[in-house]
């Protein structure tokens, strides 16, 4: 009843989304757009001749690159608290006021053309040709994390877990900021370019070369599978997402969906006039697409017939867990709404070895039997909500 529930809501959306297209972005056309990045009303965008900034909801951009890379390609944004982050080939940039005036950011880069730039938590991380550099001070300094003889192409993050996808040697994963660097490339067949990397709660995507597709794993990356159900063959250079849904976009091929974590996808192209697209974001109405000859395109959320059901509203959820570090149990507090939810515990290499339902507010779980180390707890029924835990 469930798959057929499925088959149903996949056929509706596939009707439904013909007749919704993109719409070119004003301001944009004929621009080479390799980067995105949504803060509030702010939506950003980054490519050959720097960057450029949106105030309504992604309809019309004007240029934005006081004092950023105007020369050379914004290939990424990040952002924190207080700061948004550019990563250009003439090193990383700053803001304060929202893309009013940037401010470079690139002591201790020993080769400023970057490929990547990732916030985690009070962490920056830069990433190019000589590998990944960290700053713990908003960029006012950066250090060596790692992989200095490796040309990186793409980062993401889960919890405090960095992977990085590079140019010739697959994909690495650091449990402890850079420090060392262990090759995730089980299931990847021989593929070892990746110039796209995504987390979804606890699952990643990563974009595979030309002849491949979207690979994605479930275990923290110690297995990786080469996803169809729709998706074409070819390069993928970039992803966005959110709990209800993965969007990927392909170099030629346009940009596909999925509502079920990767395992159906539907291609929603008409209107776009350039299919190779570099990256993609989300805002609270819109899907963006960047291009690479036509600018900034957007598609209306509205035209999936997304749904807010209890699901979604379970991802919301307050969670807190203590104590933790722990010697042989936790407690796992949280609200109504995610009574019922199952929980999944991975150890550091991504096998499950504890399982369990939220049956009450104040929930504990038993760690007596696990060896010391590092775990992660995922909650809900995608497991969209990870949690760090340490066993001593």
């Amino acid at each position: 009843m469930e798959n057929k529930s499925l088959q149903i809501v996949l056929l509706f959306c596939i009707s439904y989304s013909t007749f919704g297209q993109w719409q070119q972005s004003a301001g944009t056309a004929g621009l080479n757009i390799q980067s995105l990045l949504t803060n509030g009303i702010y939506n950003f965008a980054g490519g050959q001749t720097g960057a450029y900034l949106s105030t309504d909801t992604s309809a019309n951009y004007i240029s934005s690159n006081n004092g950023n890379d105007a020369v050379g390609p914004t290939r990424g944004f990040t952002k924190d608290s207080i700061y948004i982050y550019t990563c250009t080939s003439q090193g990383a940039f700053r803001s304060l006021d929202n893309g009013t005036t940037w401010v470079s950011k690139s002591v201790g880069l020993t080769n400023l053309l970057g490929s990547g730039i990732l916030n985690v938590g009070t962490r920056l991380f830069y990433v190019g040709p000589t590998g990944v550099f960290m700053s713990t001070d908003q960029g006012d300094n950066w250090n060596a994390a790692g992989l200095s003889t490796t040309d990186v192409r793409s980062i993401a993050a889960i919890s405090d877990t960095l992977y990085v996808g590079t140019n010739g040697a697959g994909i690495y994963k650091s449990m402890d900021w850079g420090v060392n660097w262990v090759t995730v490339n089980n299931g990847l067949g021989g593929s070892v370019n990746f110039r796209a990397i995504e987390s979804k709660g606890n699952t990643l995507f990563a974009g595979g070369p030309i002849g491949t597709g979207v690979y994605r794993s479930n275990d923290f990356g110690a297995n990786w599978t080469l996803l169809a159900g729709g998706l074409a063959s070819g390069s993928y250079r970039g992803f966005t997402s959110n709990s209800q849904l993965i969007v990927a976009g392909s170099f030629g091929g346009g940009v596909f969906y999925s509502i079920d974590n990767g395992d159906n996808w539907i291609a929603i192209n008409t209107g776009l006039t350039n299919l190779t697209i570099f990256d993609l974001e989300l805002n609270n109405s819109y899907i963006i697409a960047a291009t690479n000859t036509q600018g900034i395109f957007r598609f209306a959320l509205s035209n999936l017939n997304l749904s807010t059901g209890i699901s979604d509203l379970k991802f919301n959820s307050t969670i807190s867990i203590s104590p933790n570090p722990t010697t042989n149990k936790i407690k796992v507090t949280t609200d109504f709404a995610l009574l019922g939810s199952v929980y999944t515990i991975y150890d550091n290499i991504g096998k499950s070895v504890l399982c369990g339902k939220i049956n009450s507010v104040n929930t504990v779980i038993d760690f007596e039997n696990l060896t010391r180390g590092i775990y992660y707890i995922c909650f809900g029924n995608n497991l969209k909500q990870t949690y760090k835990l340490i066993k001593e």
